[in-house]
């Protein structure tokens, strides 16, 4: 069973320093490899689609989000937001457990990219005139846009992220800022023009869906 153990409130940092640097060299091989793993399958997809790729339509909300370029280092952040969740994970079984978990997530969004490959207008000259936005629209091609992974990830991370910090009795602003960094990121995907409304709301579905269903998953497969 999972240990129920309660972590000391003044014992939250030592806490948090001893499970970063628990199997820390696993932690970041699997990580590493599950990056790799899936970029290869997004770009396969997004550069050789299927069936034909559906233009998704915008809404007053998307005109209402004004194009602010600087939300670029907030969109490029989730990789550093979800990887902090596996190197937080105390045990190899619990690694385990999560890499199942965001596996589904990221392999249910690739199954429609594969069926029912999407993608985002793109209108915006000014994109080229910041070097890291036209890097990411050679790289990314507005495609593969919904539901958008990087809302999906964000927020299955942010759930994940919560129970973490709750188990160890983080305080109160650690927690809230756990979720601003998840929000933020949210809003960065509509920012910068790379996501429309409808994206972020199959995401942000995608994401809660497996988030819910995950501590039962961890329940089931991380016995500590």
């Amino acid at each position: 069973m999972l240990s129920s153990a309660p972590v000391m409130a003044h014992h939250w940092p030592s806490e948090l320093a001893r499970r970063f640097v628990r199997l820390w060299f696993v932690k970041a091989a699997g990580t590493a490899l599950f990056m790799s793993l899936f970029f290869y399958s997004y770009f396969s997809l997004l550069r050789n689609p299927v069936f034909p790729v559906t233009t998704m339509p915008t809404t007053w909300v998307d005109d209402a989000v004004t194009f602010w370029p600087p939300a670029f280092y907030l969109y490029a952040s989730l990789w550093v937001y979800t990887s902090l969740v596996p190197a937080l994970q105390p045990s190899l079984i619990r690694l385990m457990a999560y890499g199942c978990g965001i596996g589904s997530v990221c392999l249910t969004g690739l199954v429609v990219f594969l069926f029912f490959p999407t993608a985002v207008a793109f209108n915006s000259a000014d994109w080229f005139n910041d070097p890291a936005l036209a890097l990411l629209r050679q790289l990314d091609l507005a495609g593969n846009a919904c539901p958008s992974l990087h809302v999906a990830t964000a927020v299955f991370t942010g759930l994940c992220m919560q129970r973490i910090l709750r188990e160890l009795r983080c305080p109160v602003w650690l927690q809230a800022g756990n979720w601003l960094w998840c929000i933020l990121i949210v809003y960065s995907t509509m920012a910068i023009k790379q996501h429309v409304m409808w994206d972020v709301v199959a995401g942000t579905l995608l994401g809660s869906v497996f988030g819910l269903l995950y501590p039962q998953l961890e329940k089931r497969v991380a016995v500590q």
